[in-house]
């Protein structure tokens, strides 16, 4: 890793005194600037109204806390909103993320009120946010405040009328709180057949042989959840209503060198009687209301080098940049494992078990990034031995100190041609988990490709997880379908998607299957759903027909006059995404996420887009293997569909009588819209940076024309766009949150791209257009 130091290395994953000189750079290439605000001391304000406080903001650009509040009003911006330390707790991902080409590290930790070890440690470890970043931290000069001249209050007064003229009658209108879902969905339910807060509630009650239905939290904290109890990942509220759904386990993440002591490595295990104590009071928890806890198990994670000193130099493996991973042919290694698991389940023996991953983003076994070629051990042994021997170790030590707690062993990253023989060599008490849709063959406007994961527009099972469920079987294991029911990287921004049809359809494919249970969601999806609803029904026996089990829940949840309406939009939308231009570079690179409130950029920015966290203009990794006018067109398709599900679902309003059918209908009809305008978003932003790409190669003047006039198109449809969600998102605090990503965006995000699309418009444009004549 670039930028670096192999002692930056060490402190970055252990916490052994980071500096900000140790924190990673990567290529640290220039910063982007705006030109729509005024100065960069604008842009910083503006992107931190309302996730930071006014003296904290101040504190890092050397201004007194009127001096930060009188730049924001004079941009329009509504009177600063103080920012709670919860609040804060939750969103420190969003404002690394906004603030990541703007403040250099040491402004950022001031911001962040943190030191330099935490941030290494969430960059590490915090669901691979380094890599969501871009492996790269922008060349940021220091943000400093000064009074701002003639110049720049002009440009105030015309950021302040825009805002006005746009915005005027929405801002007028109260806002929902960033996170007021949490509290609502915090909130125990007190009727007993969604779980009372007192005591097991009997519906909830459930057997060690129920088939294992888990997903992971709505809103929990990613990096390290049992370190600050006030951050309850499962509160009660949360469990009552998951358990209402049919889900009876859920899921954590954890970095197992922080859960026990270890003889041989003491630098492991500080914390570990927080954090166990903590785990134990989740699991006494979660048991009243009959759902178990999962741990993920991802390990053993590759250390610094200097990890390695010469009594370590046996348990050396694979070496990726400063990183090696713990040799797992060491027995010394698995031993650690089995031991540091057997202790964890010992102490807390009523966990539900753990599913692992053996081939992930992260460096963890030698084989686990296909190099074990490299490693003096792993060299000498087959693929399939390593990956079967660390899984063995792991469910060794949890069978050790809990025998009734169960192992998954997830087949993700496994080359295909090593899964028949790992199967055959896992303990026979484990289960075999596939994503459902992997492989599945598509054809979308005329391209051949396949589904990796993270798909709910192509419906599974697909060839490989239906080869590797009976491998299993045959074996002698019992199997589990991971799959994504309420949402996907395809559009992860609203907490569900209304396309049941897809949904019902590939539970059905399941139910075929006879698989024994299921994983409902990675980090996004675990929000209390009809979806969850839906999928729950097919585990009654026998189950229901996809055609029975949608009129049900239409009639339950919106009523018997509103069903019909409700069945003809959800096959809309349905149909509709079922034309997505699904490519693992779209599905991480693409705009979905960020939707309206990523900016347009009149010119290239030379930067590529990034994991589910900076798009950025990056359109052919966007289209990939689509050509432009298939990408569009597809997208379009998906639009066209969504919009024809939005005109029906006002019939659904109409038609709802009761009063909780009603509020179903109209809260699930601004997650579909909001789901609507980003889509419509993406195709605004694949036309416009399609079409500046065209006018920067163009050489005759009408080309030039006709890329200008796109360009405007464009914009002035994403000014449209953004304007519409600005009122959608400031309504329902659920739209643009996801749990590893904290908020995508925030309310006034959207005005800025309305402020942004204004100075294309008005600016750059006209520019471009005269050079033409």
């Amino acid at each position: 890793m670039t930028g670096v130091s192999m002692l930056a290395a060490g402190v970055w994953l252990l916490g052994l005194g980071a500096t900000v000189e140790s924190l990673p750079t990567g290529a640290a290439p220039p910063a982007l600037i705006v030109p729509h605000f005024p100065s960069r001391v604008h842009t910083f304000v503006w992107r931190n109204w309302e996730c930071a406080n006014l003296d904290r903001m101040g504190e890092v650009v050397g201004a007194t806390p009127a001096q930060v509040a009188a730049v924001g009003e004079s941009m329009g911006l509504p009177p600063h909103r103080p920012v709670s330390d919860d609040e804060l707790a939750r969103s420190y991902i969003g404002i690394i993320r906004r603030n990541w080409h703007l403040l250099p590290y040491d402004q950022l930790l001031t911001l962040l009120h943190w030191d330099a070890d935490r941030l290494a440690y969430t960059l590490r470890e915090d669901d691979f946010l380094w890599h969501k970043l871009g492996q790269l931290k922008p060349a940021c000069e220091p943000v400093k405040y000064a009074p701002p001249d003639e110049a720049a209050m002009r440009r105030c007064e015309e950021i302040r009328g825009l805002v006005a003229e746009t915005f005027d009658e929405e801002l007028r209108r109260p806002a929902e709180p960033r996170f007021a879902f949490v509290w609502e969905l915090s909130a125990p339910v007190p009727d007993a057949t969604t779980g009372g807060s007192a005591g097991i509630n009997p519906a909830a009650r459930r057997s060690e042989d129920d088939p294992i239905r888990f997903l992971y939290s709505y809103f929990a904290v990613y990096g390290d959840p049992l370190v600050d109890e006030k951050l309850n990942p499962y509160p009660d509220g949360l469990l009552q209503r998951l358990r209402a759904v049919g889900v009876n386990g859920v899921w954590l993440h954890v970095v197992l060198r922080q859960l026990a002591p270890a003889t041989d490595f003491p630098e492991f295990g500080e914390g570990w009687q927080t954090r166990l104590a903590n785990l134990r009071k989740l699991v006494e928890r979660a048991g009243r209301h009959g759902i178990k806890i999962y741990l993920y198990m991802n390990e053993p994670r590759a250390m610094p080098a200097a990890f390695f000193t010469p009594e370590r130099d046996s348990m050396k493996g694979v070496v990726e940049g400063e990183y090696v991973a713990m040799c797992t042919s060491s027995p010394a290694v698995r031993g650690w494992i089995t031991d540091a698991l057997r202790r964890v389940f010992a102490e807390v023996p009523d966990l539900g078990g753990v599913f692992t991953i053996t081939g992930s983003e992260n460096l963890t076994n030698c084989w686990s990034h296909y190099n074990g070629g490299q490693c003096p051990r792993c060299s000498k042994r087959m693929p399939a031995e390593v990956v079967a021997e660390i899984n063995a170790a792991i469910a060794e030590g949890v069978r050790a100190g809990s025998p009734k707690a169960r192992t998954l062993v997830w087949d993700w990253g496994w080359k295909n041609e090593w899964c028949d023989s790992i199967i055959a060599a896992l303990p026979k008490d484990v289960l075999l988990m596939s994503v459902s849709e992997w492989d599945l063959p598509i054809n979308r406007g005329g391209v051949a490709t396949t589904v990796g994961e993270y798909s709910l527009s192509a419906v599974g099972p697909g060839p490989r997880a239906k080869h590797n469920w009976e491998s299993a079987k045959k074996a002698g294991l019992k199997t589990v379908a991971k799959i994504q029911a309420n949402c996907t990287w395809e559009l992860s921004a609203v907490p569900y998607l209304p396309v049941m049809d897809l949904v019902a359809r590939h539970c059905e494919g399941l139910v075929e299957c006879g698989v024994d249970g299921m994983m409902l969601s990675w980090t996004l999806g675990g929000c209390p759903s009809p979806n969850l609803e839906l999928v729950n029904m097919f585990s009654r026996r026998p189950a229901p027909t996809a055609k029975e089990a949608l009129r049900e829940l239409a009639i339950r949840r919106y009523g018997p006059k509103a069903a019909e309406h409700v069945l003809a939009a959800w096959s809309a939308f349905s149909r509709g995404f079922s034309e997505f231009p699904y490519h693992g570079s779209f599905l991480y690179g693409g705009p979905m996420q960020v939707g309206p409130a990523n900016l347009l950029y009149a010119e290239p920015t030379g930067y590529h887009a990034t994991m589910v966290g900076f798009p950025y203009d990056d359109v052919n990794h966007w289209r990939t293997v689509y050509p432009a006018p298939v990408f569009v067109g597809q997208l379009t398709k998906v639009v066209d569909g969504w919009g024809e599900g939005l005109e029906i679902w006002r019939r659904v309003v109409e038609a709802a009588e009761a009063p909780q059918e009603r509020e179903n209908a109209r809260r699930d009809a601004g997650l579909a819209r909001a789901a609507f305008l980003h889509l419509q978003s993406a195709v605004h932003q694949a036309r416009f940076t399609l079409a500046r790409n065209a006018l920067k190669s163009a050489t005759q003047p009408a080309e030039r024309d006709t890329a200008v006039a796109e360009m405007a198109r464009a914009a002035r449809d994403e000014t449209s766009t953004a304007r519409d969600m600005f009122g959608l998102t400031r309504g329902d605090s659920r739209i643009g949150y996801e749990a590893s990503n904290h908020y995508y965006y925030y309310p006034f995000d959207l005005v800025e791209k309305v402020i942004n699309c204004g100075y294309i418009l008005d600016n750059w444009l006209p520019k471009q257009a005269r050079r033409s004549q």
